[in-house]
């Protein structure tokens, strides 16, 4: 019912920058908030959220460097990241969370975009 695409990952030396976006589209009213998770292999940690009102929070270890923002219009959530370094390097998936036009609740997982941070 909800379907998210994502994109913007790829190879970047330490210190570049890549931006991510992850679009929703289908049977959507509203939506709640949309984060940003990465998984290196291990569990998947928040990196970044972004809620209705565009209130956001990072993880420790991306303030200052990752900035999360969403356009409303386009039910997408994008996320630029400086400085990047190795410890970033991680699949980096979009979780959304919202409402349907049917009135049930939903949640949603992009399928992941890999970011490799390597020179």
């Amino acid at each position: 019912q909800v379907q998210l695409v994502e994109s913007g990952g790829g190879l970047v030396q330490p210190g570049g920058s890549l931006r991510l976006s992850c679009a929703a589209s289908g049977s959507i009213f509203s939506i709640y908030a949309m984060d940003w998770y990465r998984q290196a292999p291990g569990q998947r940690d928040l990196v970044a959220i972004i809620t209705s009102g565009s209130s956001t929070n990072y993880a420790d270890s991306v303030k200052g460097r990752f900035t999360v923002s969403r356009d409303n219009a386009k039910n997408t959530v994008y996320l630029q990241m400086n400085s990047l370094n190795a410890e970033d390097t991680a699949v980096y998936y979009c979780y959304v969370r919202g409402r349907l036009t049917t009135g049930r609740d939903f949640t949603s997982w992009g399928q992941g975009t890999q970011v490799t941070v390597s020179s």
